[in-house]
């Protein structure tokens, strides 16, 4: 009996080697990205590439979106014109990537008007965890619709959990992410403080990766500070994105988020500094930065 193909849309940093995992699963899939050029692995890994969303929509009953922002998944799903209604009709549109809260839940009630269905499925990790495919994915919408799209993450995910309603995953995603980037960006002043006192970052590094506070995070960013390497896994313009999707549903629950305002402020710096297409851990540029100008010497 026939498979239905499964649709991917959006071929970035993390969708590439998500779609990859999938298609070295064996799952038919038909994927589009908007710079055509991005979409040669997964050719050569057997999917079918489609010339645009609509193909994708046309051909498979689930859809998943792994793009940067609301903008563009409205974009690609042709939201606010006669097309929408077209490519969601009797589908299952599944958002992999981060958006507001408020966004999410009109999504879903725009589907539904259109006669198809929504879920969240937003997942943490970087580029290296989809690679492996140790994501972890949270999911929301109803519960028939999440034990359907429940099987189809596990090529991706080493763990899928249960949030409920949309937008419970969107919100316990900015939660998990808010307390990711804070931890990166003390990481990275730890080691700015230890540099500039001289130490050997070597055995600052080795006294954290031996401690309690030691995770398969703090251990790649560790070594990609220490060493510069700032080939990115998470994007700094990526990261200051989710930075205000965090600040706006805090302030609009009349949330305090002082480390995340902190933070915010040195990822606006760090992108500002022309680090927007590196690695997150380049915001220990922003903080030697803040060094330099407190100093009134060039940053290190």
């Amino acid at each position: 009996m026939a498979v239905d193909p499964l649709g991917f849309v959006g071929l970035g940093l993390m969708g590439t080697p998500m779609a990859l995992r999938l298609a070295r699963a064996g799952t038919p899939l038909v994927v589009w990205n908007r710079t055509p050029a991005r979409a040669a692995p997964l050719r050569a890994a057997g999917a079918t590439v489609a010339a645009d969303p609509a193909e994708v929509f046309a051909r498979c009953p689930v859809v998943l979106l792994m793009l940067s922002d609301g903008d563009a998944v409205d974009a690609a799903l042709g939201r606010g014109t006669p097309a929408f209604a077209t490519m969601v009709r009797d589908r299952l549109v599944v958002v992999l990537g981060t958006t507001s809260p408020e966004y999410s839940r009109a999504l879903g009630d725009d589907v539904r008007a259109a006669g198809g269905r929504h879920v969240e499925a937003p997942v943490s990790g970087s580029r290296v965890p989809a690679e492996q495919g140790a994501l972890v994915a949270m999911l929301a919408g109803a519960d028939d619709d999440r034990a359907r799209v429940r099987p189809l993450l596990a090529p991706m995910c080493r763990e899928v959990v249960d949030c409920g309603p949309v937008p419970a995953a969107q919100l316990t995603k900015l939660a998990v992410n808010l307390f990711l980037i804070t931890m990166v960006t003390g990481l990275a002043e730890a080691l700015h403080f230890a540099r500039r006192h001289d130490l050997d970052l070597d055995t600052v590094v080795q006294v954290l990766d031996s401690g309690p506070m030691a995770s398969d995070v703090s251990r790649i960013k560790a070594a990609k500070i220490v060493r510069d390497d700032l080939a990115p896994q998470a994007a700094a313009a990526d990261v200051l994105g989710i930075c205000r999707l965090v600040g706006d549903a805090a302030r609009g629950a009349g949330i305090a988020a002082p480390l995340l305002d902190a933070t915010a402020a040195l990822f606006a710096e760090t992108v500002a500094a022309g680090h927007g297409g590196d690695d997150m851990a380049a915001v220990v540029h922003a903080i030697a930065g803040r060094s330099a100008r407190r100093a009134g010497a060039p940053a290190g």
